[in-house]
Formats: structure tokens, sequence, C-alpha cells
């Protein structure tokens, strides 16, 4: 149970090892559609989560406000069936690639951040946002 110590865990020690958690014991789990790469949500995994996550095929999160951990989709039926869970450099965060069956969202929406919403996006002069990807394209430098 995350609280700043790690809990016992069959998680692999060379995989464990790799994980940077926060004082809870946590590490952030970006979740993504594997064919489309729509980003879908953001949870979060213990030692025990991500080894639930990885043994069994579906995603597993823990609750930081119910203090439990849950499966995606055991109440709502909107399943995310594992394809791939990748580290990022720093180990602490997780891209996991699913199968999403129905909303990721617990509003209903196929995404939380579609549930979200865009924020204002204010860019400083000669800074333009790119029209074809969210990445931001500085204007006006000369090669």
């Amino acid at each position: 149970m995350p609280d700043g110590r790690r809990a016992p865990s069959d998680l692999a020690p060379a995989v464990a090892d790799r994980l940077r958690r926060d004082d809870a014991g946590l590490v952030a789990a970006v979740v993504q559609q594997h064919d489309t790469r729509e980003v879908l949500m953001l949870g979060w995994m213990d030692d025990e989560a991500l080894h639930r996550t990885l043994t069994t095929g579906r995603v597993t999160f823990w609750s930081r406000s119910r203090q439990e951990y849950w499966r995606k989709g055991d109440t709502s039926g909107h399943v995310q069936h594992v394809r791939s869970v990748a580290i990022d450099c720093d180990g602490d965060a997780l891209l996991v690639t699913v199968d999403q069956v129905g909303a990721a969202c617990h509003t209903g929406t196929r995404t939380c951040f579609e549930a979200g919403g865009p924020l204002p996006l204010v860019l400083p002069a000669g800074v333009v946002a790119a029209a074809d990807d969210d990445t931001t394209t500085h204007r006006g430098a000369q090669p």
C-alpha cells in the first residue's frame, strides 16, 4: 500500500530498481490507445499495481482518493487491455499502451483530456503554435 515506503510486491527487482517513486511510493502512468496513439488518461501505480498490470493483461491503478487498488473497467465495463508498458528515461513515468473498450474517463467521455478540455494558449510574440501538432514552433529565427 503506498505510504512512502515500498510495499512488498512480486514486481521483478530489475524493474522495481528502475522506478523513481514520489513520496507516496507512486509513479505516474500515462495510458495511450495503442493504434491511434490517443492519450486517454493518467493514473497512478505503485509496485504492486504495476506487477498486476504486467502479469494480468488488464491495467490496475492505485486510487489515491479511495486508498485501494482498482482495475479499470471492473465496474464500468470500460476495460483497458494491455498491449505494452514502457518506462521513461528517468524512471518516474510509465507509458501503458492499451486497447480501450468504451470510455476511458469516469465522466463517460473517450478521454479524460476530452472531458477536461483545452486551456487557453497565450504565446509570447514570435512564438506560434504549430497547426498540425501540439508542439511549439519559434518563428523569425534566422538559420
